[in-house]
């Protein structure tokens, strides 16, 4: 690999001139002499063969090469000083990149904004966000190491922190038939509809969501997909209520008048795939999980005991 002739303080050196005006006023702002700050660009000059800076007046100004130079130089330095940073914070114990698997039925608003405020805390932590369906997230953990997974499924073993209590709802859109029914609809009649079910995306071990046995039932991969068709008029299912705020409101769904298990529900862990080796950008992240959680419609489990 072919080793840089001209050096980062070179650059920097440049860039001062420029933005202070001066090499008088780069020399008091970087805390060198003026014959250093000179001799510096001027060596920077000799070794890229042409001018980058001409003098009009006491004014430094730079030329059409050195403007260009100048614009990559500053992405040039903004990118060492965030190496740097990110080795300080490596040295820290913040991870480089966490691996977050999220159960699908996971409250959407909270899960993002929860992203939204840990992003300017991450300090350069990059995140890698994998969602999945019942199992999925049993099977992450069996298959790989994740940093973190968001489900309802705690494996043996396992480190979890109680995040927040999740409400599935049975809903069908407002002009379905199921919603002409006079008296509580029973599981007899709620067979004879079409039912919306969620696949599980696990491999090896998977079932099916809310699934009632009827012969009727479509099967599809994710829960967008599961609202988006039962709100166009076909079928029914079980959806989570902390996605469903905005057409419950509106009118679009309705819920479905049962005799019994309209609302089902479960808890939702943050499970440790690193156990105590967990970083601090992934307990940052649970914590604002557990915030945002606070504040949605749906029971916070704060204050329910660790798995």
């Amino acid at each position: 690999m072919k080793a840089p002739r001209v050096t980062l303080e070179q650059w920097r050196v440049l860039q001062a001139v420029v933005d202070k005006g001066g090499f008088a006023q780069a020399a008091e702002a970087l805390h060198k002499s003026q014959s250093s700050v000179s001799y510096t660009v001027a060596r920077l000059q000799e070794q890229l063969g042409y001018p980058l800076l001409i003098i009009e007046g006491r004014k430094a100004k730079l030329t059409e090469r050195g403007e260009v130079l100048l614009r990559r130089s500053r992405h040039l330095i903004k990118e060492a000083v965030d190496l740097e940073e990110l080795a300080n914070t490596l040295g820290q114990g913040w991870e480089p990149e966490l691996e977050v698997v999220v159960d699908q039925a996971f409250p959407t608003p909270a899960l993002l904004r929860a992203l939204k405020s840990f992003e300017p805390q991450s300090q350069g932590t990059q995140v890698q966000l994998k969602e999945v369906v019942l199992s999925g997230g049993s099977e992450a953990l069996k298959q790989g190491h994740p940093d973190l997974v968001l489900s309802s499924i705690v494996p043996k073993g396992y480190l979890a922190d109680p995040i927040v209590e999740v409400d599935m709802v049975a809903v069908a859109a407002a002009d379905h038939p199921l919603h002409l029914e006079t008296v509580p609809i029973n599981n007899e009649r709620l067979g004879q509809e079409l039912q919306l079910v969620i696949r599980d995306s696990a491999e090896e071990t998977s079932m099916d969501s809310g699934w009632l046995g009827a012969n009727r039932r479509w099967t599809v991969s994710s829960v967008q997909s599961s609202l988006e068709i039962v709100a166009s008029g076909i079928g029914f299912a079980w959806l989570p209520k902390a996605d469903l705020l905005d057409a419950l409101a509106s009118g679009k769904l309705k819920t479905l008048n049962l005799v019994s298990g309209g609302e089902r529900t479960f808890y939702m862990y943050a499970i440790f795939g690193k156990g105590e080796r967990t970083g601090p950008a992934a307990r940052l992240l649970v914590e604002l999980l557990q915030k945002e959680c606070n504040l949605c419609p749906s029971k916070s489990l704060i204050s329910m005991p660790r798995q």
